[in-house]
Protein backbone atom coordinates (compact mmCIF):
# COMPACT_ATOMS: atom_id res chain seq x y z
CA UNK A 1 0.00 0.00 0.00
CA UNK A 2 1.23 3.22 -0.66
CA UNK A 3 2.25 5.90 2.36
CA UNK A 4 0.26 9.09 1.86
CA UNK A 5 2.13 11.99 0.90
CA UNK A 6 3.82 13.37 4.55
CA UNK A 7 3.84 17.07 4.69
CA UNK A 8 7.09 19.58 5.31
CA UNK A 9 6.16 19.58 8.66
CA UNK A 10 5.76 16.04 9.22
CA UNK A 11 9.27 15.54 7.03
CA UNK A 12 10.78 18.08 9.37
CA UNK A 13 9.65 16.28 12.79
CA UNK A 14 10.78 13.27 11.28
CA UNK A 15 13.86 14.35 10.40
CA UNK A 16 14.86 16.43 13.79
CA UNK A 17 13.60 13.27 16.04
CA UNK A 18 15.29 10.48 14.19
CA UNK A 19 18.24 12.68 13.97
CA UNK A 20 19.47 12.00 10.28
CA UNK A 21 17.77 11.82 6.75
CA UNK A 22 18.44 8.36 6.37
CA UNK A 23 16.33 7.80 9.19
CA UNK A 24 13.82 10.01 8.96
CA UNK A 25 13.08 8.28 5.50
CA UNK A 26 13.10 4.79 7.20
CA UNK A 27 10.73 6.09 9.69
CA UNK A 28 8.24 7.77 7.21
CA UNK A 29 8.67 4.55 4.65
CA UNK A 30 9.82 7.27 2.14
CA UNK A 31 12.83 7.11 -0.29
CA UNK A 32 16.09 8.96 1.27
CA UNK A 33 16.60 11.52 -1.74
CA UNK A 34 12.80 12.19 -1.67
CA UNK A 35 12.87 13.26 1.99
CA UNK A 36 16.33 15.37 0.84
CA UNK A 37 15.23 16.91 -1.82
CA UNK A 38 12.22 17.84 0.80
CA UNK A 39 14.68 19.00 3.53
CA UNK A 40 16.82 20.94 1.09
CA UNK A 41 13.98 22.95 -0.73
CA UNK A 42 12.70 23.98 2.94
CA UNK A 43 15.69 25.31 4.44
CA UNK A 44 18.23 25.47 1.47
CA UNK A 45 18.07 28.64 -1.00
CA UNK A 46 15.13 29.97 -1.95
CA UNK A 47 13.81 30.57 -5.01
CA UNK A 48 12.38 33.86 -6.38
CA UNK A 49 8.72 32.03 -6.92
CA UNK A 50 8.75 30.98 -3.38
CA UNK A 51 8.48 34.20 -1.35
CA UNK A 52 6.17 33.32 1.00
CA UNK A 53 7.87 30.14 2.70
CA UNK A 54 11.48 32.66 2.57
CA UNK A 55 9.45 34.67 4.87
CA UNK A 56 8.16 31.35 6.99
CA UNK A 57 11.91 30.49 7.54
CA UNK A 58 12.40 33.62 8.40
CA UNK A 59 10.21 33.77 10.94
CA UNK A 60 11.78 30.59 12.68
CA UNK A 61 9.25 28.24 11.15
CA UNK A 62 11.14 25.64 9.18
CA UNK A 63 13.42 23.23 10.83
CA UNK A 64 14.52 25.28 13.74
CA UNK A 65 13.90 25.84 17.22
CA UNK A 66 12.10 29.02 17.70
CA UNK A 67 14.57 32.33 17.45
CA UNK A 68 15.26 34.46 20.30
CA UNK A 69 13.49 37.22 21.48
CA UNK A 70 14.01 40.43 19.84
CA UNK A 71 16.00 38.30 16.34
CA UNK A 72 14.93 36.92 13.40
CA UNK A 73 16.25 34.14 11.56
CA UNK A 74 18.45 34.74 8.60
CA UNK A 75 20.16 31.52 7.36
CA UNK A 76 20.03 27.73 8.38
CA UNK A 77 22.94 25.57 7.94
CA UNK A 78 23.15 22.00 7.78
CA UNK A 79 26.81 19.56 8.04
CA UNK A 80 26.36 16.34 6.68
CA UNK A 81 28.38 13.27 7.35
CA UNK A 82 30.02 10.70 4.86
CA UNK A 83 26.53 8.78 4.23
CA UNK A 84 24.53 12.67 3.84
CA UNK A 85 22.98 12.86 6.98
CA UNK A 86 22.72 15.77 8.73
CA UNK A 87 25.50 15.14 11.30
CA UNK A 88 24.52 19.01 12.96
CA UNK A 89 22.85 22.01 12.23
CA UNK A 90 22.84 25.43 13.32
CA UNK A 91 21.14 28.78 12.43
CA UNK A 92 22.17 32.59 12.25
CA UNK A 93 19.86 35.12 13.30
CA UNK A 94 20.16 38.87 13.28
CA UNK A 95 18.58 41.54 15.55
CA UNK A 96 14.69 42.00 14.66
CA UNK A 97 13.36 44.85 13.96
CA UNK A 98 12.40 47.42 16.07
CA UNK A 99 8.17 48.36 17.07
CA UNK A 100 5.79 49.43 14.33
CA UNK A 101 6.51 52.64 13.81
CA UNK A 102 4.59 55.73 13.97
CA UNK A 103 5.09 59.42 13.31
CA UNK A 104 5.51 61.37 16.32
CA UNK A 105 2.79 64.00 17.50
CA UNK A 106 3.51 67.67 16.06
CA UNK A 107 4.54 66.07 12.35
CA UNK A 108 3.52 64.94 9.50
CA UNK A 109 5.00 62.83 6.65
CA UNK A 110 6.96 64.38 4.32
CA UNK A 111 8.51 61.61 1.68
CA UNK A 112 9.77 57.87 2.26
CA UNK A 113 12.52 56.16 0.71
CA UNK A 114 13.18 52.44 0.38
CA UNK A 115 16.10 49.80 0.23
CA UNK A 116 15.49 46.97 -1.70
CA UNK A 117 17.37 43.79 -2.00
CA UNK A 118 18.61 41.99 -5.20
CA UNK A 119 14.85 40.40 -5.58
CA UNK A 120 13.19 43.76 -4.93
CA UNK A 121 12.45 42.99 -1.50
CA UNK A 122 12.34 45.59 0.88
CA UNK A 123 15.76 45.51 3.69
CA UNK A 124 15.19 49.37 4.68
CA UNK A 125 13.06 51.93 4.82
CA UNK A 126 13.23 55.61 6.08
CA UNK A 127 10.27 57.77 6.66
CA UNK A 128 11.08 61.32 6.18
CA UNK A 129 8.73 64.01 8.74
CA UNK A 130 8.50 67.32 9.21
CA UNK A 131 7.20 69.80 11.85
CA UNK A 132 3.47 69.68 11.06
CA UNK A 133 1.21 72.57 11.10
CA UNK A 134 -2.06 72.89 13.56
CA UNK A 135 -5.11 73.52 11.06
CA UNK A 136 -6.29 76.04 13.50
CA UNK A 137 -2.69 77.86 12.39
CA UNK A 138 -3.40 77.80 8.94
CA UNK A 139 -6.92 79.11 9.32
CA UNK A 140 -5.87 82.50 11.51
CA UNK A 141 -3.01 82.68 8.77
CA UNK A 142 -5.40 82.92 6.17
CA UNK A 143 -7.55 85.61 8.22
CA UNK A 144 -4.58 87.35 8.69
CA UNK A 145 -3.52 87.86 5.21
CA UNK A 146 -6.76 88.77 3.87
CA UNK A 147 -7.33 91.35 7.04
CA UNK A 148 -8.38 95.05 5.19
CA UNK A 149 -8.68 93.36 1.72
CA UNK A 150 -11.67 95.43 -0.23
CA UNK A 151 -12.78 92.37 -3.17
CA UNK A 152 -14.33 93.18 -6.31
CA UNK A 153 -17.46 94.79 -5.74
CA UNK A 154 -20.30 93.08 -6.67
CA UNK A 155 -22.23 93.45 -9.84
CA UNK A 156 -23.91 96.81 -10.03
CA UNK A 157 -27.38 96.22 -11.17
CA UNK A 158 -28.98 97.93 -14.34
CA UNK A 159 -31.28 101.04 -13.65
CA UNK A 160 -35.00 99.48 -13.02
CA UNK A 161 -36.01 102.29 -15.98
CA UNK A 162 -34.08 104.09 -19.22
CA UNK A 163 -34.96 105.91 -21.87
CA UNK A 164 -33.89 103.18 -24.42
CA UNK A 165 -33.59 106.52 -27.11
CA UNK A 166 -31.35 108.76 -25.20
CA UNK A 167 -27.20 108.67 -25.02
CA UNK A 168 -25.74 110.37 -22.10
CA UNK A 169 -22.30 112.12 -22.35
CA UNK A 170 -19.65 112.89 -20.18
CA UNK A 171 -16.81 114.27 -20.92
CA UNK A 172 -13.63 113.65 -18.90
CA UNK A 173 -11.99 116.91 -19.83
CA UNK A 174 -8.58 117.79 -19.55
CA UNK A 175 -8.46 115.89 -15.45
CA UNK A 176 -4.40 116.62 -15.24
CA UNK A 177 -4.77 114.15 -12.16
CA UNK A 178 -1.55 114.47 -10.40
CA UNK A 179 -1.43 118.51 -10.76
CA UNK A 180 -0.08 120.59 -7.78
CA UNK A 181 -1.04 124.04 -6.67
CA UNK A 182 0.00 126.15 -3.90
CA UNK A 183 -3.06 128.22 -2.99
CA UNK A 184 -0.61 130.80 -1.35
CA UNK A 185 0.57 131.22 -4.83
CA UNK A 186 -2.42 130.40 -6.87
CA UNK A 187 -5.53 131.43 -4.20
CA UNK A 188 -6.67 127.45 -4.68
CA UNK A 189 -4.18 124.15 -2.95
CA UNK A 190 -4.73 121.65 -5.13
CA UNK A 191 -3.63 117.93 -4.44
CA UNK A 192 -3.90 114.53 -4.72
CA UNK A 193 -6.10 114.14 -2.38
CA UNK A 194 -8.53 117.23 -3.04
CA UNK A 195 -8.44 115.96 -6.41
CA UNK A 196 -9.92 112.34 -5.69
CA UNK A 197 -12.12 113.86 -3.38
CA UNK A 198 -13.80 117.13 -5.92
CA UNK A 199 -13.75 115.49 -8.98
CA UNK A 200 -15.56 112.07 -7.54
CA UNK A 201 -17.96 113.86 -5.73
CA UNK A 202 -18.79 115.79 -8.87
CA UNK A 203 -19.17 112.96 -11.18
CA UNK A 204 -21.29 111.02 -8.84
CA UNK A 205 -23.21 114.08 -8.49
CA UNK A 206 -23.71 115.23 -12.03
CA UNK A 207 -24.48 111.87 -13.45
CA UNK A 208 -27.39 111.52 -10.45
CA UNK A 209 -28.83 114.11 -12.02
CA UNK A 210 -29.03 113.23 -15.39
CA UNK A 211 -31.79 110.94 -17.36
CA UNK A 212 -31.60 107.19 -16.82
CA UNK A 213 -30.53 106.37 -20.53
CA UNK A 214 -29.94 103.35 -23.06
CA UNK A 215 -26.40 104.52 -23.53
CA UNK A 216 -24.28 106.33 -21.15
CA UNK A 217 -20.73 107.02 -22.83
CA UNK A 218 -17.47 107.87 -21.08
CA UNK A 219 -15.26 110.31 -22.91
CA UNK A 220 -12.11 110.70 -21.56
CA UNK A 221 -10.91 114.16 -23.24
CA UNK A 222 -7.40 113.92 -23.08
CA UNK A 223 -4.92 114.73 -20.40
CA UNK A 224 -5.86 112.77 -17.64
CA UNK A 225 -2.66 112.67 -16.02
CA UNK A 226 -1.12 116.13 -15.29
CA UNK A 227 2.73 114.09 -16.57
CA UNK A 228 3.41 111.31 -18.64
CA UNK A 229 6.90 110.31 -16.89
CA UNK A 230 8.76 110.35 -13.93
CA UNK A 231 10.63 113.29 -14.55
CA UNK A 232 7.47 115.63 -14.31
CA UNK A 233 7.99 117.15 -18.04
CA UNK A 234 5.83 117.59 -20.61
CA UNK A 235 6.92 115.22 -23.17
CA UNK A 236 7.02 117.56 -26.69
CA UNK A 237 8.26 120.59 -25.10
CA UNK A 238 10.02 119.77 -21.82
CA UNK A 239 8.00 122.12 -19.63
CA UNK A 240 8.47 121.65 -15.94
CA UNK A 241 5.43 120.30 -14.48
CA UNK A 242 4.11 121.10 -10.79
CA UNK A 243 3.18 117.32 -9.85
CA UNK A 244 1.65 116.16 -6.25
CA UNK A 245 3.45 112.42 -6.32
CA UNK A 246 5.20 109.73 -7.93
CA UNK A 247 4.26 108.41 -10.86
CA UNK A 248 3.22 105.31 -9.60
CA UNK A 249 1.16 107.11 -7.50
CA UNK A 250 -0.67 109.74 -9.16
CA UNK A 251 -1.34 106.56 -11.67
CA UNK A 252 -3.11 105.10 -8.87
CA UNK A 253 -5.65 107.72 -8.30
CA UNK A 254 -6.44 108.21 -12.19
CA UNK A 255 -7.20 104.70 -12.08
CA UNK A 256 -9.74 104.94 -9.14
CA UNK A 257 -11.34 107.63 -10.14
CA UNK A 258 -11.76 106.49 -13.59
CA UNK A 259 -13.50 103.06 -12.26
CA UNK A 260 -15.32 105.38 -9.95
CA UNK A 261 -16.97 107.28 -12.81
CA UNK A 262 -18.05 103.82 -14.92
CA UNK A 263 -19.39 102.56 -11.69
CA UNK A 264 -21.32 106.00 -11.70
CA UNK A 265 -22.56 105.17 -15.13
CA UNK A 266 -22.64 102.34 -14.41
CA UNK A 267 -25.77 102.78 -11.92
CA UNK A 268 -27.54 105.50 -13.82
CA UNK A 269 -27.76 103.95 -17.52
CA UNK A 270 -28.34 100.30 -19.26
CA UNK A 271 -25.42 100.22 -21.03
CA UNK A 272 -21.49 102.12 -20.60
CA UNK A 273 -19.06 102.56 -23.62
CA UNK A 274 -15.76 103.87 -22.47
CA UNK A 275 -13.13 105.79 -24.84
CA UNK A 276 -9.68 107.31 -23.28
CA UNK A 277 -8.28 110.03 -25.73
CA UNK A 278 -4.37 110.65 -25.70
CA UNK A 279 -4.15 114.88 -25.17
CA UNK A 280 -0.95 116.10 -24.83
CA UNK A 281 0.23 115.60 -21.43
CA UNK A 282 -0.63 111.59 -21.29
CA UNK A 283 0.34 109.97 -24.34
CA UNK A 284 1.73 107.06 -22.09
CA UNK A 285 -0.82 106.67 -19.77
CA UNK A 286 -4.12 107.10 -21.40
CA UNK A 287 -3.27 103.78 -23.09
CA UNK A 288 -2.52 101.96 -19.98
CA UNK A 289 -5.74 103.56 -18.19
CA UNK A 290 -7.70 102.39 -21.05
CA UNK A 291 -6.22 98.95 -21.10
CA UNK A 292 -6.74 99.16 -17.59
CA UNK A 293 -10.19 99.46 -17.39
CA UNK A 294 -10.57 96.76 -20.65
CA UNK A 295 -8.98 94.27 -18.17
CA UNK A 296 -11.10 95.05 -15.05
CA UNK A 297 -14.78 95.10 -16.74
CA UNK A 298 -13.77 92.28 -18.97
CA UNK A 299 -16.74 90.49 -17.32
CA UNK A 300 -18.84 92.93 -17.07
CA UNK A 301 -21.80 92.94 -19.92
CA UNK A 302 -23.13 96.29 -19.67
CA UNK A 303 -19.54 97.93 -19.89
CA UNK A 304 -17.68 98.24 -23.62
CA UNK A 305 -14.23 99.66 -23.34
CA UNK A 306 -12.91 101.07 -27.14
CA UNK A 307 -9.33 100.74 -27.43
CA UNK A 308 -9.05 102.37 -30.82
CA UNK A 309 -4.98 104.25 -30.33
CA UNK A 310 -6.65 107.10 -32.41
CA UNK A 311 -6.63 110.63 -31.65
CA UNK A 312 -10.60 110.87 -32.94
CA UNK A 313 -13.41 109.82 -31.49
CA UNK A 314 -16.75 109.08 -33.64
CA UNK A 315 -19.92 107.74 -32.56
CA UNK A 316 -23.75 107.43 -34.48
CA UNK A 317 -26.71 107.59 -32.59
CA UNK A 318 -29.95 107.52 -34.53
CA UNK A 319 -29.91 111.04 -36.13
CA UNK A 320 -26.83 112.54 -34.22
CA UNK A 321 -23.70 112.45 -34.69
CA UNK A 322 -20.96 112.85 -32.57
CA UNK A 323 -17.21 113.49 -32.86
CA UNK A 324 -14.16 114.53 -30.42
CA UNK A 325 -10.42 115.18 -30.28
CA UNK A 326 -8.43 116.49 -27.61
CA UNK A 327 -7.33 119.56 -29.75
CA UNK A 328 -3.67 119.46 -29.45
CA UNK A 329 -2.94 118.25 -33.27
CA UNK A 330 -6.39 118.29 -35.04
CA UNK A 331 -7.72 122.04 -33.69
CA UNK A 332 -11.42 122.14 -32.45
CA UNK A 333 -12.26 124.48 -35.60
CA UNK A 334 -10.89 121.92 -38.15
CA UNK A 335 -12.57 118.78 -36.99
CA UNK A 336 -16.19 119.51 -39.11
CA UNK A 337 -14.39 118.86 -41.82
CA UNK A 338 -12.47 115.56 -40.77
CA UNK A 339 -15.80 114.85 -39.18
CA UNK A 340 -17.88 115.20 -42.81
CA UNK A 341 -14.22 113.70 -45.24
CA UNK A 342 -13.33 110.48 -42.70
CA UNK A 343 -17.24 109.81 -41.87
CA UNK A 344 -18.92 110.98 -44.84
CA UNK A 345 -21.78 107.63 -44.52
CA UNK A 346 -22.45 108.83 -40.95
CA UNK A 347 -22.30 112.43 -41.57
CA UNK A 348 -25.13 111.85 -44.96
CA UNK A 349 -27.21 109.49 -42.70
CA UNK A 350 -27.51 112.30 -39.60
CA UNK A 351 -29.08 115.60 -38.93
CA UNK A 352 -27.69 116.56 -35.67
CA UNK A 353 -23.81 116.79 -35.67
CA UNK A 354 -21.91 117.35 -32.09
CA UNK A 355 -18.14 117.88 -32.14
CA UNK A 356 -16.43 118.00 -28.95
CA UNK A 357 -13.02 119.39 -28.20
CA UNK A 358 -10.36 119.59 -25.09
CA UNK A 359 -6.83 121.29 -24.44
CA UNK A 360 -7.79 124.56 -24.10
CA UNK A 361 -9.52 124.45 -20.39
CA UNK A 362 -12.28 126.81 -20.72
CA UNK A 363 -15.41 126.37 -22.89
CA UNK A 364 -16.07 127.59 -26.41
CA UNK A 365 -18.87 127.58 -28.39
CA UNK A 366 -18.35 127.02 -32.50
CA UNK A 367 -20.73 127.22 -34.96
CA UNK A 368 -24.42 127.27 -34.39
CA UNK A 369 -27.62 125.65 -34.80
CA UNK A 370 -28.71 126.04 -38.18
CA UNK A 371 -24.71 125.05 -38.88
CA UNK A 372 -23.93 121.69 -40.00
CA UNK A 373 -22.07 120.96 -36.48
CA UNK A 374 -21.81 122.54 -33.61
CA UNK A 375 -18.61 122.46 -31.61
CA UNK A 376 -18.03 123.21 -28.53
CA UNK A 377 -14.52 122.83 -25.79
CA UNK A 378 -15.17 122.42 -21.86
CA UNK A 379 -14.52 123.49 -18.89
CA UNK A 380 -12.06 121.69 -16.59
CA UNK A 381 -12.71 120.45 -12.81
CA UNK A 382 -8.69 121.26 -11.76
CA UNK A 383 -7.83 124.27 -10.48
CA UNK A 384 -5.19 125.99 -11.89
CA UNK A 385 -1.49 125.52 -11.51
CA UNK A 386 0.96 128.08 -10.95
CA UNK A 387 1.98 128.50 -15.16
CA UNK A 388 -2.17 129.13 -15.77
CA UNK A 389 -2.51 130.91 -13.32
CA UNK A 390 0.43 133.09 -14.17
CA UNK A 391 -0.84 133.44 -17.34
CA UNK A 392 -4.09 135.33 -16.31
CA UNK A 393 -6.46 132.55 -17.32
CA UNK A 394 -9.98 132.99 -15.82
CA UNK A 395 -12.23 130.07 -17.09
CA UNK A 396 -15.01 128.19 -14.72
CA UNK A 397 -14.42 124.88 -13.50
CA UNK A 398 -17.11 122.28 -14.09
CA UNK A 399 -18.29 118.50 -15.08
CA UNK A 400 -21.27 118.33 -17.13
CA UNK A 401 -22.87 115.30 -18.82
CA UNK A 402 -25.33 116.26 -22.23
CA UNK A 403 -28.01 113.78 -23.23
CA UNK A 404 -28.49 113.20 -26.77
CA UNK A 405 -32.22 111.84 -28.31
CA UNK A 406 -31.52 110.04 -31.25
CA UNK A 407 -34.50 111.69 -33.16
CA UNK A 408 -34.41 115.20 -31.75
CA UNK A 409 -30.63 115.60 -30.82
CA UNK A 410 -29.24 117.56 -27.68
CA UNK A 411 -32.19 117.58 -25.23
CA UNK A 412 -30.51 117.80 -21.55
CA UNK A 413 -27.78 118.80 -19.72
CA UNK A 414 -26.35 118.37 -16.31
CA UNK A 415 -23.89 120.51 -14.71
CA UNK A 416 -21.81 120.99 -11.29
CA UNK A 417 -20.29 123.75 -10.84
CA UNK A 418 -16.95 123.10 -8.91
CA UNK A 419 -16.70 126.52 -6.74
CA UNK A 420 -13.09 127.41 -5.03
CA UNK A 421 -14.04 128.68 -1.73
CA UNK A 422 -12.74 132.19 -0.96
CA UNK A 423 -12.69 134.07 2.64
CA UNK A 424 -15.55 136.26 3.28
CA UNK A 425 -15.31 140.11 1.55
CA UNK A 426 -13.31 138.95 -1.26
CA UNK A 427 -14.77 138.62 -4.93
Amino acid sequence: MTAARATDDQILSAVRDAGSVRAAAKALGMARSSVWERVKRLSGTVQSNDTERAFSAYRGELGTKSVLPGFELKRTTAVLDRHGDVARGYVTQSKAPGRLAEIPAGRVLKGVSILKDSSGRVTQEWVKTREGRDPQDVIEAIKAAFEGYEGRHEPIPAPAAAGADLLTLLPLADWHIGAHSLGRETGTDWDLKIAEEVIGRAVENVVERSPASGLGVVLGGGDLMHADNQDNRTARSGNQLDVDGRYPKVFDVASRLTVRTVDAMLRRHDRVVVRILKGNHDEHCAVAIAHFLYALYRNEPRVAVDLDPSLFWYARFGRVMLAATNGYETKLQDLPGVMAARRAEDWGLTRFRYAHGFHIHHKRLLGFEAGAVVAESHQVPVAQDAWHYGAGLLSGRSIQTITYHRAYGEVSRAREAILDAQPEGNA
